[in-house]
């Protein structure tokens, strides 16, 4: 079973990855093909930390898999608008 703690730490390292791709979005808007590397380094870390919820999910209660559940929403949603965004 998947601790209180490392849900928590887990759901950290979720939201900066979410901050990080928000950022490469935001540079990405405006430099439009400039940041390549960046903007595909963080599609890459939404989708590892997608990928590592589907894996810690397995192991969690009721209440840690609704939290990763809502976090894993909050990935794909941005992940898709970037993913949008740069075709």
């Amino acid at each position: 079973m998947a601790t209180r703690q490392s849900v928590d730490e887990y759901l950290q390292r979720c939201t900066e990855a979410i901050e990080y791709a928000r950022e490469q979005y935001k540079t990405g808007s405006q430099q439009e093909h400039y940041n390549q590397t960046e903007y595909t380094k963080a599609l890459q870390g939404l989708e590892n930390a997608v990928n590592d919820i589907n894996h810690l999910s397995l192991s969690a209660n009721d209440q840690q898999q609704d939290q990763l559940y809502r976090m894993r929403l909050q990935l794909q949603q941005l992940q898709n608008e970037m993913i949008i965004r740069h075709h």
